[in-house]
């Protein structure tokens, strides 16, 4: 485990969202998040935790994870077994992807993201309905898209890498550096780490300052 505090939350449901990815429901148990935060998820039998992105809202009366299962994972192959009732192990919320505290309905947000890196950005929308954004969500072909019907569809790009199913065939790299950015407000970045690095170092060459973007890399 990573530290020492943990709490046991029941499993209210397991949904298969793609073929190697699902959604945890669990009692919330009274714990208290900031929308963007993380926490670290594992079954009680073997005492290893894996870090998730929060993906309810912070108003919902239950808690939710996205998790992608790995082959051979420590984790993630033993949350998919698991079922309704059964228990696992939580610690408490950490990280400062955040949306802004202030003037938050008055801005513009381009949420730009890889695979299950689109989790905070469900919880960002779920807590906030009303907020103004663009979500971009790269992935290789239409059937690893996440819950799009969950999105506006008009605030919803789907870049396929290796199909023309989406919205935009390519990476969101070529999406960026194909449509002027300065409309937005702020940037946030969630994914993978290489994606990450060539985003940030995009938006820097066409003028968004460092200030305006935050990251969240998942490795």
């Amino acid at each position: 485990m990573n530290r020492a505090e943990f709490f046991p939350h029941r499993i209210i449901s397991k949904t298969d969202v793609t073929k190697s990815t699902f959604v945890l429901r669990l009692e919330r148990n009274n714990l208290e998040f900031r929308t963007g935060q993380h926490i670290n998820v594992g079954p009680v039998e073997n005492g290893y935790t894996r870090e998730y992105s929060i993906y309810s809202g912070e108003h919902d009366n239950y808690l939710e994870v996205l998790i992608k299962e790995v082959s051979n994972g420590f984790v993630s192959p033993h949350l998919r077994k698991l079922n309704s009732g059964d228990v696992v192990m939580v610690e408490p919320p950490l990280g400062y992807f955040f949306l802004p505290s202030e003037h938050l309905l008055q801005k513009k947000f381009l949420f730009v993201a890889t695979g299950t890196g689109i989790a905070p950005y469900h919880s960002f929308i779920k807590s906030w309905s009303d907020i103004d954004y663009t979500l971009l969500h790269g992935v290789t072909d239409i059937s690893e898209s996440i819950q799009p019907s969950f999105y506006d569809p008009n605030q919803l790009i789907l870049c396929t890498s290796r199909s023309n199913e989406g919205h935009f065939s390519g990476r969101v790299t070529k999406w960026l550096s194909e449509n002027d950015l300065q409309g937005y407000d702020h940037v946030y970045l969630c994914g993978n780490r290489n994606m990450i690095n060539d985003v940030y170092y995009l938006l820097n060459k066409k003028g968004i300052e460092s200030e305006k973007i935050s990251a969240e890399a998942y490795f």
